[in-house]
C-alpha cells in the first residue's frame, strides 16, 4: 500500500463549502459540503477515486503528488 498527499483548496462557496484539489481537478478532483468538515471528508473519498482511477488508466500523477511507501496519517485541528 503506497499513501498519497497534496495540497488541497477548501474555500466557503454561499452556504456550503467548496474543496479541490487544484492538479487533480481536470480529472474530477472537486466536491463540496454543508459544513467544512463535511467537505474534507467528501475531498477524501473523491481524490481516493481519482487516484485510484488515474493509476488504474497508467495516467501520470501531477508532481504536486507526494508518494510514499509508509502509512500515513493526517490530523486537522
Amino acid at each position: 500500500m503506497k499513501s498519497y498527499t497534496f495540497p488541497i483548496e477548501v474555500e466557503p462557496d454561499e452556504d456550503r463549502w467548496f474543496a479541490r484539489v487544484p492538479d487533480l481537478e481536470s480529472q474530477g478532483a472537486a466536491t463540496w459540503g454543508y459544513t467544512r468538515d463535511e467537505a474534507l471528508r467528501n475531498m477524501e473519498e473523491v481524490a481516493q477515486m481519482v487516484i485510484e482511477a488515474m493509476l488504474e488508466d497508467g495516467l501520470e500523477l501531477p508532481a504536486s503528488v507526494k508518494i510514499s511507501d509508509q502509512p500515513l496519517i493526517s490530523v486537522h485541528v
